[in-house]
């Protein structure tokens, strides 16, 4: 991975469990535009990457911890919330690969912390963040650096 790409996901690294940015396999990210079918986009672009990168048996759990990040940075950040400036910045969903860990990071312009919602059985909304919790094996959220606004919310999968 070049020094370029290591610069621009370094605020990435901030929060995240201890991994060496030099060791990592491989990376891809793609911009979420503020509508509900980039999370139908996010998932397509995460089965191409983990295609590609030999991790199908993967997606089931990792397809639905990236729909549930993307369809909070939607709901909560972009599409909710009164803008931040006249255009927001768009979300983004980054993957990355070390040899034994995955990481999903989704980033969105909103400072204000993902909160795990206390739902009944008949909402509709309410439990993606104990979805996340559930299928990856942890997960975190920190501000982001060198930025006036937004956030970075991961989850870590270990790999087979």
């Amino acid at each position: 991975m070049g020094t370029k790409v290591l610069t621009m996901l370094e605020p990435l690294w901030q929060g995240f469990p201890p991994v060496d940015p030099w060791a990592a396999s491989g990376s891809a990210s793609c911009i979420l535009p503020p509508h509900y079918e980039s999370v139908s986009g996010a998932r397509k672009f995460t089965r191409e990457t983990l295609r590609g990168w030999d991790l199908d048996d993967l997606f089931d759990g990792v397809g639905l911890v990236v729909s549930e990040l993307v369809t909070n940075a939607l709901r909560h950040a972009l599409l909710a919330a009164p803008a931040l400036s006249d255009t927001p910045p768009p979300a983004r969903l980054h993957l990355m690969r070390w040899s034994s860990r995955l990481v999903c990071a989704v980033r969105d312009p909103s400072d204000d912390s993902p909160v795990a919602g206390e739902a009944d059985s008949g909402a509709e909304s309410g439990r993606g963040l104990h979805l996340v919790d559930s299928f990856s094996d942890s997960w975190g959220w920190h501000p982001l650096s060198g930025a006036p606004h937004g956030k970075i919310v991961w989850a870590l999968f270990r790999l087979p």
